[in-house]
């Protein structure tokens, strides 16, 4: 008689404020990110395994403030991640994030991991010692929504809002709930242990644009893709600077409805011809673009430029 495996959840820590400590008793800020380990976390949290329904598994992938993510990080979480996906006894993971750059981090494994199991990215705008901090209520949440039988894909829960990878973006420096969502919404919540999700039922999984990446990411040397922004007075020096020293590709954060300064424009225009892979994305936080049309270029597809870089670099690797 075959035994069934142990159900588990995986909990891979990255550092970030839901790590950080301050030296003065209960303060929100001043604070250090990454002190506390991903295992100090979970033994924090009264009520974790009861919401993981089987067995909690700690792995610790790095210990960083997410504001210097890297592409060796990345490499190694999105590889691990794919390992634990692979396993049949994982019915889920949770990955502890900094918020600085949780909605890039987020986007990336959407983009690399085959998740027909739920990935939840979760953080903290508080350290671990603060007077009341929001990491662990964070986490009980990230768990829950992790061994949702109908969850999948990349998701991030934070102030109990539950966000998938494209739309979630960082509203806000402070306040607890820094997330948000833009036209598209949430996509749930988790409310007294429960997961509800805004249209009754959990968004289907998309599958990944990038998988075949994923086994060499760590060997496989990222193409330098720079986002520039059009404003008023731009020149278009920077684009020219960025071109002569080896830039594979350039997204440009551009005004209203897709609009760059004659300046800038122009100088795009000689980047691609010089061979440069160029992406137009928004400044605007919501909303998206028409469709670009007689440009050397293309839109963003709704991307903000910071994923629309993540998008654009994994592009190029799959065509050196």
């Amino acid at each position: 008689m075959q035994v069934a495996a142990t159900r588990k959840i995986v909990v891979l820590g990255t550092g970030g404020t839901i790590a950080g400590t301050s030296s003065v008793a209960g303060a929100s800020v001043g604070y250090t990110a990454a002190q506390i380990g991903v295992r100090q976390l979970l033994a924090a949290v009264p009520g974790l395994a009861q919401a993981a329904g089987g067995v909690l598994e700690a792995e610790q992938v790095a210990q960083i403030d997410s504001k210097d993510m890297d592409a060796d990080v990345w490499a190694r979480l999105a590889q691990r991640c794919a390992a634990h996906l692979a396993d049949p006894a994982v019915a889920g993971i949770v990955v502890t994030h900094g918020t600085d750059t949780l909605e890039e981090t987020a986007w990336l494994l959407h983009e690399l991991l085959d998740a027909a199991k739920p990935v939840v990215l979760t953080c903290a705008m508080r350290p671990a010692t603060a007077l009341v901090p929001d990491g662990p209520q964070n986490l009980l949440d990230a768990v829950t929504l992790a061994a949702d039988p109908s969850a999948r894909g990349v998701l991030v829960v934070a102030a109990g809002v539950v966000h998938g990878a494209r739309e979630v973006g960082k509203v806000h420096p402070l306040r607890l709930d820094a997330f948000a969502s833009g036209d598209g919404g949430p996509l749930g919540w988790v409310e007294a242990g429960q997961v509800r999700w805004a249209h009754g039922r959990a968004p289907l999984a998309q599958p990944p644009s990038h998988a075949a990446l994923l086994p060499a990411l760590g060997a496989t040397a990222w193409p330098r893709v720079e986002i520039v922004t059009s404003h008023a007075g731009a020149d278009g020096a920077l684009v020219d600077w960025l071109v002569e020293k080896g830039a594979r590709g350039i997204v440009a954060a551009a005004t209203g409805n897709g609009t760059l300064h004659k300046a800038l424009e122009a100088a795009l225009a000689r980047a691609v011809a010089a061979g440069v892979a160029v992406r137009v994305a928004l400044r605007c936080p919501q909303g998206r673009m028409l469709d670009v049309y007689d440009a050397p270029w293309q839109g963003a597809d709704g991307l903000s430029p910071v994923k629309a870089r993540i998008s654009l670099m994994l592009e190029l690797m799959r065509s050196p």
